[in-house]
């Protein structure tokens, strides 16, 4: 660090209080127009550095149990995204998953925003908050954060030179970001040409006249630290079954409890809600237990591939059908009797189904490939960021 540069704690550069709750929050919600801005972590969705609305109001009598803050007020996450600073550009009240900053007027406010999301500043959060399961830490201890502070010219350059760096980083990662979302979307555009107008030799039915419906919904095992995998709809993504989360059940309960049906590898596994219509496959022939929300669809192998029957339900046409007939208001779901019912169509030759399946696979392979090397372009260039913010209150940008 330069020599002019000078080490101080963050109490010293400005004045770090936590928010207040009143309690219970929904007494103190309101809709009407004496209502004052209530800010919560879900207002930071998509957000990066300012805020400028709150998507909720509390009353006056809750403002009064709670903790002000102004335009220019820096407000910093207690929990959730843990440390992120984020700019006022509105006024409100916090609640106490947040801390309020008030700069002193030696700082320039965008180099304080650099600084604290620098990893100078969050590897000491993380350092604060190791030990607790779940990130949280007292105004205190937030106190006793180190900052490296350069004289105010030298905050004005390093702004400079930063902003300069972020908007070229920002346009690079807006821009990835397309090329993420076109390349998922040439894959679903080619799935839903395939099924979106069948020829009319394809044969038509419902969906329980030749697939076997093993239904594993209700209570779930209690679970372990080790033993069998438990697949529960958490698993099942959109084509694909994810590991994490990783949940297990003593293997000892496996004859008791899978009762309804033994599932195979390659069977669609399908969730009935939250989220409603996820499809994947089963890709293992190890046991497993599955509960919560999924239906192991088991095709008639003489009249439907299994993997044509992913696709095929993953196909915007299908899906359609499976959303019209769902129900709820707040989570959609579809009963099982309502699933059976659905219309599927497919050619009677299995030979044409796994042809089709051939080319949609490939499909599917290219465009899993551009989608990785697309996401792993964008944590390159969040770590450049990192990397930027480093050097910068190391002060070494030259």
């Amino acid at each position: 660090m330069k020599k002019e540069w000078s080490y101080k704690k963050l109490n010293k550069v400005c004045k770090v209080e936590r928010g207040s709750s009143p309690r219970p929050i929904k007494e103190y919600l309101t809709t009407d127009s004496s209502g004052v801005n209530w800010i919560k972590i879900g207002d930071t969705k998509n957000v990066d550095k300012y805020i400028f609305s709150t998507k909720e109001k509390i009353t006056i009598e809750g403002a009064k149990k709670s903790r002000y803050v102004k335009e220019g007020d820096f407000i910093l996450s207690n929990s959730m995204s843990f440390g992120k600073p984020y700019i006022m550009k509105t006024d409100g009240f916090i609640h106490d998953g947040w801390f309020v900053l008030r700069l002193n007027e030696n700082i320039n406010s965008e180099f304080f925003w650099y600084l604290l999301s620098s990893p100078v500043v969050s590897k000491q959060f993380n350092m604060l908050a190791s030990g607790a399961i779940v990130k949280n830490i007292s105004s205190d201890l937030v106190k006793k954060v180190v900052l490296p502070i350069p004289p105010i010219p030298e905050q004005q350059r390093i702004v400079e030179i930063l902003d300069q760096a972020f908007a070229a980083i920002d346009q690079a990662i807006a821009n990835t970001e397309k090329n993420l979302q076109n390349a998922q979307e040439l894959f679903d555009s080619y799935l839903n040409s395939v099924f979106i107008d069948p020829p009319e030799y394809w044969k038509s039915c419902e969906l329980n006249d030749h697939v076997k419906f093993i239904d594993y919904r209700g209570h779930t095992p209690n679970k372990i630290e080790t033993g069998m995998r438990l697949i529960t709809a958490k698993n099942v993504k959109l084509g694909y079954l994810k590991n994490e989360p990783e949940e297990f059940v003593d293997p000892n309960i496996y004859d008791s409890w899978m009762v309804r049906g033994i599932p195979r590898k390659g069977d669609v596994l399908f969730t009935t809600e939250a989220p409603l219509a996820n499809v994947a496959q089963l890709d293992t022939d190890e046991k497993v237990l599955f509960a919560q929300r999924i239906i192991i669809l088991q095709p008639n192998e003489n009249k439907l591939d299994q993997t044509y029957l992913k696709y095929l339900l993953l196909s915007s046409p299908i899906r359609r059908k499976i959303f019209e007939n769902g129900t709820g208001a707040t989570v959609k779901g579809i009963k099982a009797k309502l699933l059976k019912k659905i219309k599927i169509y497919f050619p009677e030759d299995i030979l044409i189904q796994k042809k089709i399946v051939q080319e949609l696979d490939s499909m599917w392979s290219n465009s899993q490939s551009l989608q990785s090397n697309y996401k792993q372009k964008l944590t390159n260039l969040h770590e450049l960021k990192q990397s930027i913010l480093q050097k910068a209150f190391n002060g070494e940008l030259t």
